[in-house]
């Protein structure tokens, strides 16, 4: 069960602490404090006990998992959007419209007398907005942006994508496909487009687009991103399709059955409404849901042999030998169907060990190991939480369990002791623009220090001697 997460790859060099129990931790700055050793990855900054640390090195590039940014679910595994462009006036504006770090409101206000202006001032703040991940306010500025100059091809393209990073990416697709008639020739607007395309299952559309803007400019992202859209096409060409109030099937002809399909659509229409009420909002399109039978499942994926499931904005369930849904296979549909409520409701933020987490709660699952987990936990050698927020895809058999129990372990403490409302408030928080860690302060008073110190505690007293 994996839902699939690319994070932007971090260039900067980085600090690699090597910890004794053979994991290591990349971080941007390192330093002693005491008994502790603390270190900073992007705003957010950590502490470890100096005992559990074997040495320090500097310099590298970390992994592609060290970044803390998350992609949208929608996105189908896709890096993180990042659209480009600017407009004219922008430069002289900037200074006035953001400084110390935040929108000056006032200062927008001002401009609004003159309509190109104020474009540029809102377009401004939307960017600054969307480049510190703050999505709520960054869709305010590019909307009111284009109150005042509807037809910008780079007020559109940034909005576009915007959307596509939110899991909107239907809404998307008409701002998207605007810019393009407005500048077909534009490399960097046929990328927003073909990813809105592909977000929004319109993966033939995508493949046309993305060839277009290689044909343009080369780009090794997006020609990794067409190559993963045509298995998708290939695998589906024969497909047959129904839907249901939620969701989409997609399946080869007779492979199987009719009555599997229904009770399929079934299962997963009553897991919706399950989850609607546990978690209290719900994905705002339908779901794509695709059965697979044989290699076709790794094919398409190029998940991890390990993996029962696949969430990348599609519901990718392989059924080779199964034809009726059993209890597993009804845990593993929840589960999956789970990450898009997650997603949804924090904005494409949340880090990979809380969306595991919750996942694995709602199913329900137990946790089944849970005194080796413990003596991990005083023992000072688990994964540490912060190095678990992104994609589970590099990790063996092994490793994959220890990361997901360490995540139901964590979302079982936060639940039983704040409460599932409190979980909700963490992911909102998130789409908010907060980082994990100043959700965590905000809403359950710890960060990764003290969470980890708090779920040692709770395993002790559930599972220890």
């Amino acid at each position: 069960m994996l839902f699939l997460s690319v994070c932007a790859v971090l260039t900067a060099p980085a600090e690699v602490i090597h910890l004794k129990n053979g994991r290591t931790i990349w971080a941007d700055h390192v330093r002693e404090n005491g008994s502790h050793i603390e270190y900073d990855r992007g705003d957010d900054s950590y502490a470890i006990p100096k005992a559990a640390v074997d040495h320090i090195e500097a310099g590298g590039v970390p992994p592609e998992y060290a970044s803390s940014r998350s992609s949208s679910k929608e996105t189908r595994d896709l890096p993180a959007l990042d659209p480009a462009g600017s407009l004219k006036g922008e430069d002289q504006l900037a200074d006035r419209i953001v400084h110390d770090g935040s929108v000056d409101t006032d200062a927008l206000h001002s401009l609004e007398r003159d309509p190109a202006s104020a474009a540029t001032g809102y377009f401004v703040a939307g960017k600054h907005e969307f480049e510190h991940g703050d999505f709520p306010k960054a869709r305010g500025y590019f909307e009111s942006a284009l109150r005042y100059d509807s037809a910008n091809p780079t007020i559109l393209n940034y909005y576009a994508a915007l959307l596509v990073r939110t899991g909107n990416a239907a809404q998307a697709l008409p701002y998207a496909e605007r810019a393009s008639r407005l500048t077909p020739e534009s490399p960097d607007v046929l990328d927003v487009l073909g990813y809105a395309q592909f977000a929004a299952d319109h993966t033939r559309d995508a493949i046309r687009t993305w060839k277009h803007a290689l044909e343009l400019r080369p780009d090794p992202v997006v020609r990794q991103m067409l190559a993963k859209a045509e298995r998708d096409a290939a695998a589906e060409a024969d497909f047959s399709e129904r839907e249901s109030n939620h969701f989409t099937l997609r399946y080869e002809g007779q492979q199987t059955s009719e009555a599997f399909r229904r009770q399929l659509i079934a299962t997963l229409e009553s897991h919706y409404e399950d989850l609607v009420r546990e978690l209290g909002a719900a994905p705002r399109n339908s779901i794509p849901v695709i059965l697979y039978t044989g290699q076709a499942f790794f094919d398409v994926t190029q998940a991890p042999s390990w993996s029962g499931a696949v969430n990348d904005g599609k519901l990718r369930i392989p059924v080779e030998g199964v034809n009726s849904v059993t209890p597993e296979l009804a845990r593993v549909l929840k589960h999956e169907l789970a990450h898009s409520f997650i997603n949804q409701i924090s904005g494409g933020r949340c880090p990979q060990w809380l969306h595991e987490g919750i996942a694995q709660a709602v199913e329900p699952k137990a946790l089944s190991n849970g005194r080796r987990l413990s003596e991990l936990f005083q023992a000072q050698r688990e994964i540490p939480l912060n190095a678990l927020e992104g994609s589970f895809m590099r990790f063996s058999p092994t490793e994959a369990v220890l990361a997901y129990d360490e995540s139901l372990a964590a979302a079982q403490y936060i639940q039983d002791t704040y409460g599932m409302s409190d979980l909700q408030r963490i992911l909102q928080r998130l789409a908010e623009g907060n980082s994990t860690e100043a959700a965590m302060r905000a809403i359950i008073h710890s960060d990764y220090g003290q969470l980890q110190n708090e779920i040692a505690k709770y395993l002790a007293g559930k599972y220890g001697n």
